[in-house]
């Protein structure tokens, strides 16, 4: 049986809420004789929350897991979970409040992008420094400054002072050093997200180099794609508990059962957030969308889906299209259907329009749909006005798939089924 390399028992960790001082001593006195005096805080911002005083949060309560030597364990769960807050207490950046935490073995940190980088020294300089935290001499780390830069791929900065690297040439050289160095448990928490998809791609096998080769990794990410492919068990924390913990599809499928929306005929589009990628300016907005012509959201074999959608228009607008697109529940994009022909429409004025989607191709399982509504521009260029993700959730049930001799592999094989194979014997 493999050795026990981390071991966290009944943890919690407990945050004050709000700024400890106000940074002077001055500015401590002027909050202090206006709060005497029951007057507003002349040094807190405009539209700021203020918290009571020792008013606490718990971020983590009592969690406990353990570790296995040579085990790529994934920590998943919406914002606010607890994630990053357990990866701190791993790593040391922070102590808990309760309970005790037992590691065996140096651990390698990539909490964010330039963990343990200092801005002012080279990117070679920070190998040795990261190496020094570790406990390397310099003779270990020179025997591996090469494929470290190398792998980095930041050779022609690799003397430059890093405050000067851009935030992917920075994750680049920050991924290589944790991952080159003598470590024997590696903490990654959504390193991923940046850099390109090349050097992504590059991570991964990486990654996977490093699991089979017998250290440990825990990973923290919100794509479960490269949970699937990375991890051989999963936890889900909920606010700062333990929810699951044991194999990574079931993990997988209670986070997104947990954060995806409730399937319903009608959905009110207005009260749904908006990404940050949306203009600033409100031009259009989508007020509803409902399935229409049916009493559920499961659609069984060749039924169209049907929908009533609204929106308002804030200005005049023109060449605009509607744009569909239909994602997976762990939103990998898996089709897309825009309108034919461009549209106008004048300021002030409330649109409804009927629309029909073919979804006979997709496969079975649970969707959700992201309704666009975007502006044409010169050289086919686009901008979008308004986007409601998920605007709203169905499911797909197909009868002929018993047909098959086989159950049809979603994560292989792709979600969208094309008509089959027709063989002619000569």
């Amino acid at each position: 049986m493999s050795e026990t390399v981390i071991k966290v028992e009944n943890v919690y960790k407990k945050y004050r809420l709000g700024a400890i001082g106000g940074g002077t001593l001055r500015g401590d006195l002027q909050s202090w004789w206006a709060k005497v005096r029951g007057k507003e805080d002349p040094n807190i911002k405009i539209g700021a929350d203020v918290y009571e005083k020792n008013e606490t949060f718990m971020a983590l309560k009592g969690i406990s897991l353990e570790v296995k030597k040579g085990e790529t364990l994934a920590i998943i769960g919406g914002n606010g979970a607890g994630k990053s807050t357990t990866l701190k207490l791993l790593s040391r950046v922070t102590a808990p409040t309760q309970g005790t935490i037992k590691i065996k073995g140096r651990i390698s940190s990539l909490l964010e992008v330039g963990t343990g980088f200092h801005p002012e020294l080279t990117g070679r300089e920070n190998v040795y420094l990261n190496g020094a935290i570790l406990g390397m001499t310099n003779q270990e780390v020179d025997s591996k400054i090469e494929d470290i830069i190398e792998f980095s791929e930041c050779r022609q900065f690799i003397d430059t002072p890093v405050k000067r690297y851009s935030s992917g040439m920075f994750v680049k050289l920050a991924f290589s050093v944790a991952a080159h160095l003598d470590s024997e448990i590696l903490i990654l928490d959504e390193v991923l997200a940046v850099g390109d998809m090349k050097f992504q791609k590059k991570c991964i096998e990486k990654m996977l180099e490093i699991a089979k080769s017998g250290r440990t990794i825990l990973y923290v990410s919100h794509n479960m794609d490269t949970i699937r492919r990375l991890c051989s068990r999963a936890i889900v924390l909920d606010k700062g508990t333990v929810k699951y913990e044991g194999d990574v599809e079931t993990a997988i499928n209670i986070y997104l059962n947990d954060k995806a929306s409730k399937p319903m005929l009608k959905n009110d589009l207005s009260k749904v957030e908006r990404q940050s990628y949306l203009p600033k300016e409100v031009r259009a907005r989508f007020e509803y969308l409902e399935i229409i012509d049916r009493e559920d959201v499961t659609f069984k074999d060749n039924q169209i889906f049907k929908c009533r959608v609204k929106w308002r228009n804030f200005e005049d607008l023109k060449d605009v299209q509607l744009r569909f697109e239909i994602r997976t529940y762990d939103d990998i994009p898996v089709a897309t259907s825009v309108s034919s022909s461009t549209l106008s429409f004048f300021k002030d004025t409330d649109v409804e329009y009927i629309v029909e989607l073919d979804i006979s191709r997709l496969v079975s399982g649970k969707y959700q749909l992201l309704v666009v509504l975007s502006e044409l521009g010169g050289a086919n260029n686009y901008v979008d006005i308004d986007g409601v993700y998920p605007a709203c959730v169905f499911e797909i049930e197909h009868d002929k798939f018993n047909d098959y001799k086989f159950k049809w592999n979603n994560k292989q094989w792709g979600y969208m089924q094309l008509p089959d194979i027709k063989l002619k014997k000569k």
